[in-house]
């Protein structure tokens, strides 16, 4: 999970990066092609099936919509928003899957993680600040953003097992590239450099350098993203979510030179201490099952 966070940190940073030259559509479809072809490959290369009938099963429908729209609205978010708070309020998907493992998945959740989901919430609406002078209308989109990514987790959680990571990874870029023509047809998203969102124009070296650098990293987050919420208990996996923050915010100053405020910043320790508090008390609970299990004859 860690490693997935760090991998999709650099893919926001290079997308972002690549959105001042390129409309944000015509990354999204390139974006897109190039993941599916590889892990189309690394399909082949396993012996497994493109298409697979489980494909049309209720948890990959509902994947694929929570896909569309996570990758959508969070990549505006990135493009019209700085990175460091569209990745501080993404920070809060761990506290929606814990609550969707609790409802959805019927994953034991106490009343003290349901204060710490409770908490980590108060701290979005603290980046957010809605009813403020600094509201920012756009911060909306990383929260649209969030729950579909949230969603996305949980469908992945209770897809079949007979579908390989890699299967998941193409059907999971493949569904980018409808969404990206979407975005063209109907003019959504920044114009920026006098190139307008419906326009498509093909990359110099160093959009193009950029884009690719956010399909390879795309590609490396998103399989371990599944190898993660596939193989550990989604309440003690996902905290460790909150370490996507801690990197978009040094890309941020590096890259960007952005300055994150201190109501950014209070939120978002609300909403990783909140995590922290979440994982410990995963870890007790699991702790204490197995002595239990242990002791029952």
């Amino acid at each position: 999970m860690v490693l997935a966070m760090a991998a999709f940190s650099l893919e926001d940073m290079f997308i972002k990066a690549a959105a001042n030259f390129v409309p944000v559509g015509e990354i999204l479809i390139l974006f897109g092609i190039g993941g599916t072809l590889a892990f189309t490959l690394l399909t082949l290369g396993r012996n497994q099936a493109i298409f697979h009938p489980k494909i049309l099963s209720l948890p990959i429908l509902i994947r694929v919509g929570c896909e569309i729209t996570g990758r959508l609205f969070f990549t505006l978010a990135i493009t019209f928003t700085p990175l460091s708070s569209a990745s501080a309020i993404l920070q809060a998907t761990p506290l929606v899957v814990v609550m969707g493992a609790a409802v959805f998945l019927g994953e034991r959740v106490g009343w003290r993680r349901w204060s710490a989901i409770l908490i980590g919430f108060i701290g979005v609406m603290i980046i957010i600040r809605p009813g403020l002078e600094s509201f920012e209308p756009a911060s909306l989109l990383a929260v649209i953003g969030m729950l579909g990514f949230a969603g996305r987790d949980l469908a992945t959680r209770a897809a079949s097992p007979v579908l390989s990571n890699f299967q998941l990874g193409i059907y999971g870029f493949f569904i980018l590239i409808p969404t990206g023509l979407f975005m063209l047809l109907f003019n959504i998203g920044p114009d920026n450099g006098g190139i307008t969102a419906n326009e498509f124009v093909w990359p110099d070296i160093t959009s193009g350098m950029q884009i690719l650098g956010a399909t390879v990293f795309g590609v490396l987050a998103y399989y371990a993203l599944t190898v993660a919420m596939r193989t550990g208990e989604v309440s003690v996996v996902t905290p460790f979510r909150y370490t996507r923050l801690v990197f978009a915010l040094i890309l941020g100053v590096l890259v960007f030179a952005e300055q994150p405020d201190v109501m950014t910043l209070l939120g978002s320790s609300i909403i990783v201490i909140s995590g922290i508090y979440t994982l410990v008390r995963s870890r007790r609970n699991r702790v204490k099952a197995g002595d239990i299990a242990l002791k029952t004859p």
